[in-house]
């Protein structure tokens, strides 16, 4: 063990000499790209390594410990396992393996000694030989890497002391190398400016997209215009916009001095029924209003429709700010702090999890998303998102919206090309949200992570509607951690624009001021070529980007009505009435207030006629309870006497979600993958050897079995063996294969805080972690919560008197069971009444 400060002295001093070593022994490896069984990138150096380490491996890989060895270079920290096959030398490079993590991702770093723990900081120095290496990641994990009582003292407390000097930016300029270091090498430039774009996807970077945006959509009565192009009208808007035909480009330019930045009011998606949807930020104040920029603006807000309805997302929704707290608190409670000896107690665990309103913002959210996705389901109505910048949470309603009413936004790619459309190019402020450089948190919140968040509850309640699966959204929740991709660099297209191409200013008496060829300067070769982030072959290998996707139902392609709408009935729409109206729909409510249009707060009040009365019985009901009443009663009785056996009537009925406190869980794959490996572990006997608290919940698990097994056994003087089947049932049926239970069917049938991500009626199986020391004092706060298992001859009945709580998912793979044919009991099977939850069910 290195004790004292002048043995410390050393050990840091010989860290920038192995730097140089490791700098030169690169230079001559270069052509194999192969250091120690380390693959490195174009350029890439190791600048320190440790044999004899053992990696702990997350709970969804089976959990355990692997042995290997720890790098350090200045990209990332490598791990490379023993008896690792090698990759091949034609292979193409791949920037983080299964078992590297970024130094940019890196967010503290942790020693553990024999009796202590300490935070590990560039400036600080470290007087006992650390155990176990814990990093905190910026993406919610936790790695923990344990040395080896045969491992160097020396290369322990050197790796420790390199990666804490390595991943902890400074300043602005550092993001720059961190950047250059992994792709700055000439060859990896090389390699990145021959990547080819994904052909199936739609970019929205140019006109022709757009229009083959508008074509898909059905859309007519709208055009793809140019006069942003050099980003002179509006810096955050992108370079094509889609406004109505009838207004021309001269006439547009007048009205960007009316909107907040100049983001005017812009065509986003046009429900199949014949309603548009578009995005705004607020009216500037104490503009003067032309007669002619008033009828381009109310040609701007209808779109051809007869009535708009303004939503104001701002009114309702969470602020930033709010949502950057949100997100640090359930840090600070899922991830917990191996520093300090403060942890939240099992029993208030769900307390403190409310208390976060992180889930009460995702419920907003989709609650807000379903009221414009009621409104636009009527057609004929123009939807008007209004925010006062446009940058942020009408970027998530946008996309909610889309992906409940549009099946092709629920593809992979389709769902790319959504982001690409209403984040990326539309302006969302990826840089200063995320906060890469780590100097100023003014700014910072993660919006898009909020947004994740809810398609991923979305996907949780309707698992074959989606083509895109939980690892989809996990890989991209974790590649916004990484700085290393265009898509999240910038701000807006025009400052993506301004680092990629370098272009020059040309004038022409003609053409005046035109953007030249790029200049061959030296910030061409200083600035690596970022790759966007849906070039997933370069971030994961084949067999991760297999669970991208997974099989979905195929539906039949209906084509939309060209400017039509199916809903045909002229009493369901009461709105309707007075041609011109502009409705503002704040809080769940509609109303007319005489300044929502400035131009109109002196005019005729005859279009702000105040919206009918409302039945009495309806006035204390939700916005959206209200909106769904009023659909119910006008499309459900024509739905019921022709659907039959053939499924509902309307291809485009959206994924309305379930709100219940039960059905809003916690993402667990996302922000519980590190829970477990937030502690200090101790030196495991040997690699098969379970957590403290996995042990715990075999042995209660394998108790409860038992017992369940005697309490439903026919003969009740003989006590049967649990762990032999039952030769008279086990083969008189087949085992009815396990389902993912749908929320959308009945919410009375049971409670789930964390329901089950995938369909294994796909022939998809996961397996589940065991079960923490929460889900046990839970659990064993009633003896009455122990309930039988099913019967292998067993035949759901339907019933929905059955109560069922799954807390954290269902019960572990590895755990006995008292009988081979047992499954977990689906939501609708029939049992028998408990008081409180059970680890059971």
């Amino acid at each position: 063990m290195l004790t004292g400060s002048k043995t410390t002295f050393k050990v840091r001093q010989m860290i920038p000499d192995i730097k140089e070593r490791m700098l030169t022994q690169s230079g001559l490896n270069a052509q194999s790209r192969d250091m120690f069984g380390l693959r490195c990138l174009p350029g890439e150096c190791v600048l320190q390594r440790a044999v004899l380490v053992r990696k702990k491996l997350p709970a969804r890989d089976g959990g355990g410990w692997l042995s290997g060895t720890l790098f350090c270079t200045h990209f990332r920290v490598a791990f490379v396992p023993q008896d690792s096959p090698k990759a091949e030398d034609n292979a193409d490079p791949v920037l983080l393996g299964d078992h590297d993590v970024a130094l940019a991702s890196i967010e503290k770093v942790m020693a553990v000694g024999p009796s202590r723990t300490k935070l590990v900081t560039p400036t600080s120095s470290l007087k006992f030989t650390p155990e176990e290496l814990v990093l905190y990641c910026r993406d919610l994990r936790v790695i923990c890497f344990l040395f080896d009582r045969l491992t160097p003292d020396t290369q322990a407390v050197e790796i420790t002391y390199t990666i804490a000097k390595t991943y902890q930016p400074h300043k602005p300029g550092t993001v720059l190398a961190f950047q250059s270091a992994a792709l700055g090498n000439v060859e990896m430039k090389q390699f990145l400016s021959n990547r080819p774009h994904d052909a199936h996807m739609n970019w929205f970077e140019s006109s022709w997209d757009w229009e083959q945006e508008l074509e898909r959509t059905g859309s007519c009565g709208w055009r793809v215009s140019s006069v942003n192009e050099r980003f002179e009208m509006s810096t955050s808007l992108p370079k094509c916009n889609v406004v109505p035909q009838k207004v021309l480009d001269t006439e547009l330019k007048k009205t960007f001095a009316h909107f907040n930045e100049g983001r005017i009011p812009r065509w986003c998606w046009r429900h199949p029924h014949g309603s548009d949807l578009l995005r705004m930020a607020s009216f500037q104040n104490n503009i003067y209003h032309e007669k002619s920029d008033i009828r381009n603006l109310e040609l701007i807000l209808f779109g051809g429709q007869s009535l708009c309805v303004v939503v104001d997302v701002a009114e309702d929704m969470p602020l930033p700010s709010d949502i950057q707290l949100a997100h640090t608190r359930l840090r600070a409670l899922c991830l917990g702090d191996i520093s300090t000896s403060v942890s939240v107690p099992d029993d208030k665990w769900l307390s403190t999890l409310e208390s976060t309103h992180w889930l009460d913002y995702t419920r907003c959210c989709l609650s807000k998303a379903a009221e414009v996705t009621c409104l636009l389901r009527g057609g004929h109505v123009t939807v008007l998102l209004q925010e006062p910048e446009d940058r942020d949470l009408n970027c998530v309603v946008s996309s909610l919206v889309q992906v409940m009413c549009d099946p092709h936004c629920r593809t992979r790619v389709g769902f790319q090309g959504l982001v690409q459309k209403e984040w990326v190019n539309a302006g969302h402020r990826f840089y200063s949200r995320f906060n890469y450089h780590r100097d100023s948190d003014k700014e910072e919140a993660p919006v898009f992570l909020l947004f994740l968040d809810c398609v991923w509850q979305l996907l949780a309640q309707y698992p074959s509607r989606f083509e895109l699966t939980s690892d989809f959204l996990l890989a991209l929740h974790d590649s916004v951690h990484l700085p290393l991709f265009s898509s999240f660099l910038a701000n807006s297209q025009r400052e993506r624009c301004k680092r990629t191409q370098h272009l020059s200013q040309i004038y022409t008496p003609v053409n005046g001021w035109r953007d030249g060829a790029p200049r061959g300067s030296l910030s061409d070769a200083l600035d690596p070529p970022l790759p966007p982030v849906w070039d997933w072959a370069l971030q994961y290998s084949s067999q991760r980007r297999a669970g991208f996707t997974q099989p979905v139902i195929p539906r039949p392609q209906v084509q939309p009505l060209l400017n039509g709408n199916l809903n045909t009935s002229p009493d369901a729409h009461s709105l309707m009435d007075v041609p011109g109206s502009v409705f503002l729909l704040s809080k769940g409510s509609f109303s007319c207030p005489a300044n929502l249009l400035p131009w109109r707060c002196s005019g005729s009040s005859a279009v702000y006629r105040k919206s009918h009365r409302r039945a009495p019985s309806s006035e204390n009901v939700p916005g959206l309870e209200r909106l769904l009443k009023a659909w119910a009663l006008c499309e459900f009785p024509q739905a019921l006497s022709t659907e039959g056996t053939q499924g509902p009537l309307d291809p485009y009925e959206p994924l309305l979600p379930l709100l219940l406190g039960p059905c809003v869980g916690v993402w667990r794959d996302c922000y519980l993958r590190g829970a477990l490996h937030a502690q200090a572990f101790t030196h495991p006997i040997s690699t098969n050897t379970l957590h403290p608290v996995e042990q715990l919940a075999c042995e209660v698990q394998n108790l409860q079995d038992r017992v369940a097994t005697a309490t439903s056994s026919p003969d009740p003087t003989s006590s049967p063996d649990p762990t032999t089947p039952d030769p008279t049932t086990a083969h008189t049926k087949e085992p009815e294969p396990h389902r993912t239970a749908n929320l959308n069917q009945n919410t009375n049938n049971g409670t789930f805080l964390f329901p089950a991500s995938k369909a294994s009626g796909l022939g998809v199986t996961r397996e589940v972690p065991p079960r923490t020391s929460m889900e046990l004092q839970t659990s064993r706060g009633d003896a009455s919560s122990s309930a039988p298992p099913l019967k292998p001859g067993h035949r759901d009945n339907g019933s929905t008197n059955s109560k069922h709580t799954f807390l954290f998912g269902y019960p572990s793979a590895s755990a006995p069971r008292p009988d081979p044919s047992y499954f977990p009991a689906l939501n609708n099977a029939k049992q028998p009444k408990s008081n409180g939850p059970s680890l059971d069910s």
